[in-house]
């Protein structure tokens, strides 16, 4: 029988404040965290931080001389790991993995440098080490003096849960005992939107509700880029500061049809979700919290792969896009921590226009999707 993971700690930094408690009191809120923003010839609306966490980036740079010349995605990802190991107990210098990646890595920066490099013909000495993406876990590593493996890796939008995937599978192998994993990305810059405008997904329109994620019956893409890290700290076994447990792993992929999208019924969705639940009764599951990122394609597809896995017995269905946008390769973290906070809280945090679904009942288990570009499905099943 395998050993059980505790997630003993869950922290982010994102739009909404970067505390339990205030972070539930948003989600349990009707607002929208988007904004309208410039970038360069076109307004886009964004999910930027929130103003404490900015301000956290702030005096972090500020804290080492080194730190100033960081992107704020490994900023982001400093801070939130300070969070997360305080919570859950661990120390500076303590013996622990870390796997924290990122979607498009220190995208800010990147573009800086090549700015300056099509003025000048030169690049600065620091473009390169502060660019490469396992720029992440190596600072984090600094930062937290941590004696273990350190990884970083980029598997588009399932970046985060594919950590955690890997966190676990060091644990299991006997190979480590503590694993902080996560994702982080700082993407609201003028090419990184612009390259979400030129795909035809990004929202147009400034609604009441701008980002329709888990809307089945929209007419027109709704994506919204926000910002954001989240990190969990993983321990083998049950232990008693556990927030939740890791009760089942499930990934896979699938053929592309396409450049961007998954297949209509999602295959690789419903392959991930039925590994995820091989040990489960699907009439266990109270919640999903989709991927759902709000596109026409995007939103039905993995709800068509609910039905096939599901059948008549569909669990309450949520998602968090429609509040703090799409974070990337930090946004399956940022699901768990939702699914986290309804375990705790005991209540169901539904969409707001989408369609009413019976909230009474109590919620033991919870799958988070996730999935990017190439087809890469993870889910995670957690429970208390």
């Amino acid at each position: 029988m395998l050993q059980p993971i505790s997630i003993t700690a869950i922290a982010s930094l994102s739009p909404l404040v970067n505390n339990p408690k205030s972070i539930w009191e948003h989600y349990c809120n009707t607002n929208h965290c988007f904004v309208q923003q410039d970038f360069g010839n076109s307004v886009a609306l964004t999910a930027p931080l929130d103003q404490d966490s900015k301000e956290l980036l702030i005096a972090l740079r500020k804290s080492d001389n080194k730190y100033k010349f960081l992107d704020d995605s490994v900023l982001m990802a400093i801070a939130a790991s300070r969070l997360a190991i305080a919570q859950a107990g661990w120390k500076k210098g303590d013996e622990f993995g870390i796997n924290i990646g990122s979607s498009r890595g220190a995208t800010s920066l990147f573009e800086k440098h090549h700015i300056e490099f099509l003025k000048t013909g030169k690049a600065p000495t620091l473009a390169s080490p502060t660019t490469t993406l396992g720029n992440i876990s190596s600072w984090v590593a600094h930062d937290l003096q941590s004696d273990g493996p350190e990884i970083s890796h980029s598997i588009t939008c399932s970046t985060a849960l594919h950590a955690m995937l890997n966190g676990v599978a060091w644990l299991r192998s006997g190979m480590a005992d503590k694993f902080l994993v996560g994702g982080s990305e700082a993407p609201l810059t003028d090419f990184t939107v612009a390259q979400m405008q030129a795909m035809k997904i990004y929202a147009k329109e400034n609604q009441q509700y701008p980002c329709r994620a888990l809307d089945l019956e929209k007419k027109q893409n709704t994506m919204i880029l926000g910002e954001g890290a989240a990190v969990c700290c993983l321990e083998l076994g049950k232990k008693e500061n556990a927030l939740a447990y890791i009760e089942g792993i499930g990934y896979a992929t699938e053929l592309l049809e396409h450049n961007t999208s998954i297949s209509a019924e999602a295959t690789c969705f419903q392959k991930s979700m039925q590994m995820a639940l091989e040990s489960t009764a699907k009439t266990d599951v109270d919640v999903i919290v989709m991927h759902a990122p709000g596109t026409i394609k995007g939103d039905l597809s993995e709800y068509n792969a609910i039905q096939n896995v599901f059948g008549n017995n569909i669990p309450l269905l949520t998602t968090n896009k429609w509040k703090i946008g799409h974070t990337l390769g930090a946004s399956g973290m940022l699901g768990i921590e939702m699914a986290i906070l309804m375990l705790q809280h005991q209540q169901f945090i539904s969409v707001p226009f989408a369609e009413v679904q019976n909230e009474q009942r109590e919620i033991r288990k919870i799958l988070v999707n996730a999935v990017g570009f190439g087809g890469n499905a993870v889910s995670i099943l957690v429970s208390l």
